[in-house]
């Protein structure tokens, strides 16, 4: 069995963060399901499940790909009132089927699909990391038709100060068994597209949906703050007007990293690894002490100005 999923992420087009009251009613998304709200350690909301039925094939890497039925689990999220999330996954799991059967069998199975023909493997993974062929399974489609969703709604009030892209984290997961040492990949690609392979973990699939998704959302706060600095021009042109350029990434992003703030046992192990291997929380200090020390020396300047002028 192999677990696949596509993460979404990217800034609510609010002129504001929400209220968790706010972010509630935007992510109730199913009528007779209130989202989830969590106020600790941040502000967090999770809509209910959104299921998607698909009847189509697999990626694959050569010879006749394995067709899928189900319904893939999709959910909305917000983290402090800011970071809009879309994310999708589901198990891939052989049957002996070869016919589809009603969607009511589906439906009570959230988050499985039904691998018809061909038992998915490793090349199944490398194929849907890949992006896969056109008409084969495409999750980033839906996790981007629910962050879209969110974005149409009437009860936004548009015209953030910060501008910034979204990005999207593919991941594909295959299980292992308790002697088998788990191990993660993680890859920036192009376009904004992140890819994280993980090898024999031992999670069920919605706590691997979680993890990836908070990877995803810390990646996007350093992806952003990364460009804010470069756009800023520090260095470049005077300090005033640089410093001035990131006050929006100053308002909507710092105070949101708290990396594996709701992850425990495994999923936090695979977050420990990530750090130790591409070190998000290092260059995220950096670039925090850089923005500030910048602020620093701006105020002593300003500071050192205005006593000069009443001399």
């Amino acid at each position: 069995m192999v677990i696949l999923g596509e993460v979404h992420t990217g800034l609510l087009q609010s002129h504001s963060a929400l209220e968790t009251h706010q972010a509630a009613r935007l992510l109730g998304l199913l009528p007779g399901h209130p989202a989830a709200v969590f106020e600790r350690p941040m502000p967090f909301v999770q809509s209910p499940p959104v299921l998607t039925g698909v009847d189509c094939d697999l990626p694959a890497t050569s010879g006749r790909p394995a067709r899928v039925i189900g319904a893939v689990t999709g959910l909305a999220t917000l983290t402090g009132g800011h970071v809009v999330q879309g994310s999708v996954h589901a198990e891939v799991v052989a049957t002996e089927r070869t016919h589809r059967l009603p969607w009511s069998h589906y439906l009570a199975r959230p988050g499985r699909l039904d691998a018809v023909g061909r038992t998915p493997g490793p090349e199944t993974v490398t194929a849907f990391l890949d992006g896969g062929d056109r008409g084969t399974l495409d999750l980033g489609a839906i996790a981007a038709r629910i962050v879209d969703r969110l974005h149409q709604s009437d009860s936004l009030l548009r015209g953030s100060s910060l501008k910034a892209v979204r990005t999207r984290l593919r991941w594909a997961a295959t299980l292992g068994q308790a002697s088998d040492p788990a191990r993660v990949e993680f890859r920036v690609e192009q376009g904004g597209l992140r890819t994280v392979l993980l090898r024999a973990v031992r999670l069920p699939a919605a706590d691997l949906a979680a993890m990836c998704a908070d990877i995803a959302v810390h990646d996007w706060l350093l992806t952003v703050l990364t460009d804010q600095v470069r756009k800023s021009a520090l260095g470049v042109i005077d300090r005033r007007t640089a410093v001035r350029r990131l006050v929006p990434a100053i308002d909507h992003l710092l105070h949101l990293w708290m990396p594996a703030a709701r992850l425990t046992g495994e999923a936090l192990s695979v977050w420990q690894a990530l750090e130790i291997r591409f070190s998000f929380s290092r260059q995220w200090e950096i670039l925090v002490h850089r923005i500030r020390d910048q602020l620093s020396v701006d105020s002593v300047m300003a500071l050192t100005a205005q006593n000069a002028g009443v001399r």
